[in-house]
């Protein structure tokens, strides 16, 4: 049933589309493009020296995969060291139980400015089968989808086809779906322009969290940047402007730090538990 609060929102939107339109014109003209950061998109480190591996009585490597669009990429930092990933690598070496349970951590970079979800399927359909199972799996999707104006149904579809095909091709065992992030607070979209694009990436992101829940081995991670901030600011008062790059609309690399290490902790976190129904 439509509700008379529903009537009112469309009908606000069918008097401002003009508006909508032309700023939508305008952001995509005035905006800066900014590059994919150079360095290096896979990599394979050694947590423990040949000594402590020889006397080790299995070798196991934690695989890592990371997928998705321009922010998976790192577009907002100068180089992938500053990065989302190049962020999450070092927070992961830091982690004791990492160190104590795997010998070495292998992973890679598979992202592109302006994928959408489709664009991430069919990424992964024609990726190669990888010798090892991947372990874990981290995707950033949503805001081109968000952009293009891809209806619930499709984005819905398409999610739980990547869960498929990550599952069965490359053998993930833990998929972690990054919440969109808040589009109505990017400075780059102007308003009322940014209440319009905030309200669908929503909409999208209730989608995404209820496909999560419904999935094994599927995880939900609310990248809340503000409540990030805080926690790992040391008190210390950061400027909101701060948390987006110069273009207004990618994470600066202040934000990816904050990111990177609450995926980390989730990471720890889920490694854990899955430690724990094996002893048991």
């Amino acid at each position: 049933m439509v509700t008379p609060l529903k009537i009112s929102a469309i009908a606000k939107d069918v008097l401002l589309a003009p508006v909508y339109l032309y700023q939508g014109r305008k952001v995509k003209r005035d905006t800066v493009r900014l590059p994919e950061p150079a360095g290096a998109r896979q990599g394979h480190i050694q947590l423990r020296d040949t000594a402590e591996r020889r006397a080790s009585k299995t070798a196991k490597t934690l695989s890592i995969m990371i997928v998705g669009d321009s922010a998976a990429a790192g577009v907002g930092s100068l180089t992938q060291q500053e990065a989302l990933t190049g962020k999450l690598i070092p927070a992961l070496q830091q982690q004791p139980l990492i160190n104590a349970q795997f010998d070495a951590l292998s992973w890679s970079l598979q992202a592109t400015t302006g994928h959408t979800s489709f664009d991430i399927l069919r990424r992964l359909y024609v990726l190669p089968t990888r010798r090892q199972p991947v372990d874990i799996m981290v995707l950033s999707v949503g805001v081109n989808d968000t952009t293009a104006n891809v209806s619930a149904s499709k984005w819905q579809q398409q999610l739980e086809q990547i869960i498929t095909i990550a599952q069965r091709k490359f053998g993930v065992s833990t998929l972690i779906f990054s919440s969109l992030p808040p589009m109505a607070q990017m400075p780059a979209l102007p308003a009322p322009l940014n209440s319009f694009i905030g309200a669908k990436a929503t909409k999208l992101d209730k989608v995404l969290k209820q496909v999560c829940a419904e999935h094994r081995g599927v995880h939900y991670m609310a990248a809340d940047f503000a409540q990030m901030a805080e926690k790992h600011a040391d008190g210390t008062i950061i400027d909101s402007g701060a948390m987006f790059a110069s273009d207004g609309f990618h994470p600066s690399s202040l934000t990816y730090g904050y990111w990177a290490q609450q995926l980390a902790e989730l990471i720890v976190q889920l490694l854990d538990s899955q430690l724990d129904k094996h002893s048991n």
